[in-house]
């Protein structure tokens, strides 16, 4: 039984629902690979046709939980156990983009770091105006590099730059004017509008809608993925400098980082 993960599939609607909002839905290890079992489970059953990724709370996903990472920093095997993490998570990612039918994601609220790359994975984005998007791993002393290959793929390299090294948050609206949402609605309109793209999405041939998976996969499925893997590593080393564990202490002390000089 999922403890933060609501999942069901229902005349062809597959869904995933985040549910941890007292954390912000912050993302933990034993939250990751309940993602990962979802997100399989309905990738293996032959009556789905959608795929729908939301979450309960304000916020859709605030990203990495940063008080586990910090444990991992303070741990004898810190790297191999960041790597695990990293594996874990690219297997939700990889698995939410190659899935054989289409992805919508649906955010009610903030998508930062970990939960932006999950929003990315999936084909189709609609978003709440009170959403925002934002990278802040460079101010934690650690990099964006798991999210890095889906977020130039869906916006190109100028939007990608501008999140991946500013930190800003990118507003829903602002969001939608890189391709990242395809839609941006009042909050009391979001749920309707999920429906109604939902409808519209099976209305299609699931045998047509499979076939354009496959080309748009086809197009650009192997580059991703192969970034993906070799971000695996990258993630893990940036974890491991003394500016990742003094950004990590400095957050959850809620103060300003020290960072070691050039």
């Amino acid at each position: 039984m999922s403890r933060y993960v609501n999942f069901s599939l229902e005349r062809g609607v597959g869904r995933v629902t985040l549910n941890r909002p007292d954390k912000r839905n912050a993302l933990k290890r034993d939250f990751i690979d309940e993602i990962k079992a979802a997100i399989e489970r309905l990738a293996s059953e032959a009556t789905l046709r959608v795929f729908v990724l939301a979450a309960e709370g304000s916020v859709f996903c605030a990203g990495m939980d940063l008080g586990e990472m910090q444990e991992r920093a303070n741990s004898d095997d810190g790297k191999q156990e960041w790597q695990r993490d990293s594996e874990v998570y690219a297997d939700v990612l990889a698995g939410i983009f190659s899935m054989d039918v289409p992805t919508v994601a649906i955010v009610q609220g903030p998508a930062l770091a970990g939960g932006m790359g999950m929003v990315l994975a999936c084909d189709i984005v609609i978003a709440s105006e009170s959403a925002f998007f934002m990278l802040p791993e460079p101010m934690r002393g650690i990099t964006a590099a798991m999210v890095t290959p889906l977020l130039i793929h869906r916006v190109g390299c100028g939007p990608a730059s501008y999140m991946l090294l500013s930190g800003e948050r990118v507003t829903a609206a602002k969001a939608a004017t890189y391709g990242l949402c395809h839609d941006v609605v009042s909050p009391d309109l979001l749920a309707s509008r999920g429906e109604a793209l939902v409808g519209a999405i099976l209305t299609g041939s699931k045998s047509a809608l499979a076939i354009t998976k496959r080309h748009i996969e086809n197009c650009t499925l192997e580059q991703v993925l192969d970034d993906l893997r070799t971000s695996i590593s990258v993630s893990a080393e940036a974890r491991e400098t003394e500016d990742a564990r003094e950004g990590l202490a400095a957050f959850l002390e809620k103060r300003k980082p020290n960072w070691q000089p050039e």
